[in-house]
Formats: C-alpha cells, structure tokens, sequence
C-alpha cells in the first residue's frame, strides 16, 4: 500500500478541510508511523512525547467534572508504545504538581525503547510510578479506582488482535464498575479491546467517557459497537503522515462540512423536467405503503417527477400515496403481486424515466423474482435496488455485471448475508470488508445499512456513516432512503455521491427529529418529510466557511 508523498500529502490536508477524515486501521497506522519516522527525520520518540502531552488537556477537563478533583489521576499502562503515551502524560501533569500516578500492568524489562526511555524519566523526577503483574489475582482495583479521579486507559492500542482475558479483563470490568460511582475514563488512540479494524469487541473492551486518538481517527471507532465505547471523539494532529488520497481502497468518513458539498444546486431557472423523472416499482397488496413511502421521500429529496408503477387492482390500498406522485398499473397476479406480464410496461415507462427504484414492497413471488430478474438487465437507467428486489439476486448476481447503467444496491444485513452466502453475526464482524465484497461481486455501489451504514465502490473506496441510529429501526425508513438514492441519481449526482450523501441525509434527518425524544417512535414518513429541513441546516451552516478553515478535530 502506497503511503503520502509531499503532494500527497497537501492533497490529504485539503480533503481533511473539507470535512473528510481518512480512517485507517491498525497495520496502516503503524506504516503511517513507520513512513514519518524514515522519511520525514521525526524520530518515534518525539512522536510520543507529542501524544502524550496531547492528553493534558482532555485528562484535566475528565478531573474538572469528575467530582473526584481532589483525587489523583491514575495512567493504566501497557506494556507498548500506547504505554509509553501514558508514561508521558504522567510527567507532564506531575511536573504541573497535579497528583498523577503511572500503573505499568507488565513487565518494564519488555518494555519498547521509546515507552522504556520515559519510563526511566519518570523514575528520575520521582513521579509517582508501579508495575502490577498482570497475573496477580488479588489487585484490589475497585478500592484503587475509587480513589482515582480519571482512569487513563493506556493498555492496549490498535495492534491488539487477540481476545483480552485474565488480570487485564478484571481491571477492565472494575472500570465499568468504578464508572457507575463517579470515575471518568479516558481512552488513549481507541478503549483497550476494540478492534482498530471493525469495532467488534475482543473478549471485553473498556467503556470511556473520552477518546483521543492519534492523529486519524481508526475505523473501528466509526462502526459498533466500538464507536459507542469510545464515549465523545477527538482527534490529536501529532504530525504523522497521512495516507495517499488517492489510494484505494480506502475508508473515509463526512462531517457535515462533507456533506454540504454533495448536495446539489438548483438553479434559480430550473423546473420540474430538469430535475429529474424517478420510476418507482414498488408495492404488493398489504405492502404499498412501502412504494408510497420511496416514492414520498423521492419527491422530498428533489426530484421534479415521480412515477409509481404498480400492481393493478391494487388503487384502495393507494390512501396514504402523496397527491403529486403519477401512478401507472401494470399487470399482477392473484395474489397481488407483480406479473411476468409486467416487463413490456415497465419497460416502456423507464424508456422517458431517468432514474428506475426496484423493489420496496415487491413481494417475493416466483413472478416477481423473475420481473427483478429481467428489468435489471433490459433497462438501461441508473437504478436503485432494495428490498425484495434484492431477494431473486441470491446466487445471481452475475445478471449484473453487463449493465452499462450505474446501480445501487441498499441491503439490510440480512439481505447482504444472503447475498454473499454468509451469516449475519460473520457479516457483522467486519461490516467494511463485506460492503466491499459485495459490491466488487455484484459490481455496484452497495448502502450496506445497520449500525454504522458502510457505502462502497467496486475498486474499494468506503465511507462509514456517523449519522442516524437506533431511531431508524422501524418500518418503512429503508424505503425512504431508496426514495433518496433515487433522487439525487435523477440530479445528476455520481453514484457513489449519491448513495454516500443519501444515507448521510436520511441519518441526520432521524437525527434532528429524534432531538429531545428517548431513541424510538419516530415514523418513515416524517423522516422523508424532514429531509428538506435538514438539508436547509446541513448547507447553511456549513456552506459559509473559508475552504482552508481551520481543521475541526471532533470527530465525526
């Protein structure tokens, strides 16, 4: 993997000012320390003074809400360069006289150069220091905790890959403990236990109130569950190099700033016809909710026209579908699904559409199974692909690979796993590497929804959503985001832009309506009714600044 030369370099920091943070796992962040050190003359040694010294100021803020300010802060060390981090901060607030103790849970001969250099220098301005084995059965970590105002959890950094057991697991369950009562835990780069890489949990992790990470913030940070035990996210700029821009693959993330961008702009003469035409193929008798909601969020997410192609028979199920969404009937079954005889209808609507969304609410019939089949190779528009659409692809999703059209796939996990002939809990574990397995089998971008949204291109390139949550399971919100794909497919928005500030818009959108509520009963339909609000507040505020303003280090 290719690492950032000067320009690239210049081209990650613009990236950056325009609310893009690069994430890298482990093994990259270790290279990125490896190329700063032998290419830009900055020795390890002065990078870990910068991350330790970088830990000041969140330690002391954890002390002044604490409750504890009386009470020392006490550095829970590994013994690692992440130890070495702590050995710092030690120094730097014993020197400022504020109480401070270094606790080495290992053996300080295996210590590496770096980490053992400023443990020696602890040693001699005689700052507060001890090694505990970490095999020792009766550390009394619940009584030491209470006297403790911040716990630094300095154990593990992002080379850990095995499962943490043993002495190291009890300090760490004694911190949930101790956190109940009152103690404030701040994490060094990522809580000890989170895997860097995919945010799964490894044995049992460490719940902070704070995380600083170093330099770029770790994908596992930004999927769960690791991004809710990482508590609030700051990112400390410590001089490391950044990654090449232009590499692939690559995982990156939008803050608003990011997201403002995307959008696109309307021209003060436009009219409907040049803000595109959406086909939605939707709806099912007993599910044409779904097709009213796609096709609702469409017309909310820009689009000029919207047209509903659905079973005939079906018009009394039709109450809750927006007045200015046209309909089309075609042909159905019995049941009430969509007929084989459907195809030369749908075709001949798609023929004077821009943009086709297939699947919401389409049931799984043997004739609708095999329309998906069919429409997804005959009909040359940028599609969506949701839902039951995705259901007849299982083991066939090679009809896809000749379409010269864009097309998205916006799987639940469920739906991925059936598609990769996998299981949901494997799938789970490593959210980025299936999104990109996914897409580079079926060659389209894939919205691989869930607890952190991952977006992915076929040559590799992700972005991991920070927006939307637990408010988002319920009925019905997968079909407004198709309804929004859909939309800014049919504004001309490049597909991967499309999909990425689609799903970005959907979260915030639950977000800023979920505000003040308690996480739960938010309905699809206000979320595709709050998305012109939220767009109006995502490019207001963040369409005014300078594009070199100064880096905002929160994260996301």
């Amino acid at each position: 993997m290719v690492y950032s030369s000067n320009d690239a370099a210049r081209n990650a920091l613009a990236i950056h000012r325009q609310g893009v943070w690069p994430l890298v796992t482990g093994a990259e962040m270790q290279a990125l320390d490896r190329l700063t050190i032998e290419t830009r003359g900055v020795s390890g040694e002065i990078l870990m003074e910068s991350a330790g010294r970088s830990l000041v100021r969140p330690a002391l803020e954890l002390r002044a809400v604490s409750g504890r300010a009386e009470e020392p802060i006490r550095v829970f060390c590994g013994a690692g360069n992440n130890g070495g981090d702590g050995f710092v901060l030690v120094r730097h607030l014993w020197a400022e006289g504020i109480a401070a103790e270094a606790i080495l849970i290992g053996d300080s001969a295996r210590l590496p150069k770096d980490a053992a250099s400023n443990w020696n220098r602890l040693d001699a301005i005689a700052a507060p220091r001890r090694i505990v084995d970490p095999g020792e059965e009766d550390a009394d970590w619940d009584r030491l905790l209470a006297e403790t105002s911040v716990a630094v959890d300095a154990l593990f950094g992002t080379g850990l890959k095995r499962e943490i057991s043993g002495g190291f697991a009890r300090l760490i369950e004694s911190f949930s403990t101790a956190r109940v009562r009152g103690l404030k835990v701040l994490s060094v780069d990522i809580p000890s236990g989170v895997s860097a890489h995919s945010g799964r949990i490894l044995g049992v992790a460490v719940s902070a109130d704070r995380t600083l990470t170093i330099s770029l913030p770790k994908v596992g940070l930004a999927l769960e569950p690791g991004r809710s035990h990482a508590g609030e996210i700051e990112v400390a700029r410590i001089g490391i190099a950044d990654p090449d821009a232009s590499r692939l693959p690559r995982t990156e993330l939008w803050n608003a700033r990011a997201a403002a961008r995307h959008f696109p702009r309307r021209a003060r003469a436009g009219h409907k016809g040049v803000f595109g035409h959406v086909l939605v193929v939707a709806g099912s008798r007993g599910m044409m909710g779904a097709a009213a909601l796609c096709s609702r969020a469409s017309l909310r997410a820009g689009s000029g026209l919207v047209t509903l192609a659905h079973p005939g028979g079906l018009n009394a199920e039709l109450a809750g579908l927006s007045a200015e969404v046209m309909t089309a009937e075609v042909a159905a079954t019995e049941a009430g699904g969509f007929a084989r005889a459907a195809e030369k209808a749908i075709e001949e609507l798609a023929a004077s559409r821009d943009v086709l969304a297939l699947g919401p609410g389409l049931g799984r019939g043997n004739e609708a199974i095999d329309l998906v089949r069919r429409l997804v190779v005959s009909i040359d528009r940028p599609t969506v692909l949701d839902a039951d659409g995705l259901f007849g692809l299982s083991g066939q999703l090679e009809l896809l690979h000749d379409r010269s059209a864009p097309l998205v796939l916006t799987p639940h996990p469920g739906e991925a796993a059936r598609l990769l002939e996998t299981d949901v809990g494997h799938l789970n574990s490593d959210r980025v590497d299936a999104a990109r397995q996914l897409s580079k089998r079926s060659r389209a971008i894939v919205v691989l929804k869930g607890a952190g949204t991952v977006v992915a291109d076929p040559v590799g390139r992700t972005l991991i959503i920070p927006t939307g949550g637990p408010v988002l399971a319920s009925g019905g919100t997968g079909d407004v985001l198709t309804g929004v794909v859909a939309a800014l497919l049919a504004a001309g928005r490049p597909a991967f832009e499309a999909a990425a500030l689609a799903a970005w818009w959907h979260g915030a959108t639950a977000d800023t309506l979920d505000s003040g509520r308690v996480g739960f009963g938010l309905l699809a339909s206000e979320i595709a009714d709050g998305l012109p609000n939220c767009a109006a507040e995502i490019m207001n505020s963040n369409t005014l600044g300078e594009p070199d303003a100064d880096l905002d280090l929160r994260f996301p």
